[in-house]
């Protein structure tokens, strides 16, 4: 044990050499290629890293340029509702319209055919009465009254109630 402890000149000096020459051999041989190695760690390290960073860059542009599209489509989506609905209220607008000439035409057909229908009754009946009139004065006269007195009787009276058919329609209006 006093070999451990006491102090021997000639040991210091070969394990400083052989320390030395340890260190020697691990730089030439080991520290280098862990140098080497951490270097270009390193290196691979920061060009991930910058490479990340533009990726990230990139993807954020191009959210960007998404969203800016999305904004578009829904604007673009809102124009096309709203011309829709426009488009939609005109074209009912429209039928609308076209419907109700069609009813008033309708109306004023069917009311100038009742007018018409009107005029031949009324016509009819006013000969039907002078008829019934003339066989009524050949009656009371208790004698025929030949056709060329008849008729001219019938279109004496005709005039007269066409002139009472007149002027009655005419307070009408």
């Amino acid at each position: 044990m006093d070999k451990l402890v006491s102090f021997d000149p000639g040991l210091i000096i070969w394990t400083v050499v052989t320390f030395l020459l340890l260190v020697a051999i691990l730089t030439k041989t080991a520290w280098r290629p862990i140098l080497n190695a951490l270097e270009e760690r390193d290196r691979k390290i920061r060009e991930d890293l910058e490479t990340a960073k533009r990726a990230r860059e990139e993807a954020e542009r191009k959210r960007l340029e998404m969203e800016g599209r999305l904004a578009d489509l829904r604007t673009q989506g809102a124009e096309m509702l709203a011309k829709a609905a426009q488009e939609g209220e005109k074209l009912r607008h429209g039928l609308k319209t076209q419907a109700e000439a069609e009813i008033h035409k309708m109306k004023e057909r069917a009311s100038a055919d009742l007018e018409a229908e009107k005029e031949r009754l009324v016509g009819e009946l006013r000969r039907e009465a002078a008829g019934l009139s003339v066989r009524a004065a050949e009656k009371l006269l208790g004698r025929s009254v030949d056709g060329g007195v008849q008729k001219e009787i019938m279109g004496s009276f005709l005039k007269d109630l066409e002139g009472q058919g007149k002027a009655e329609h005419a307070g009408k209006r």
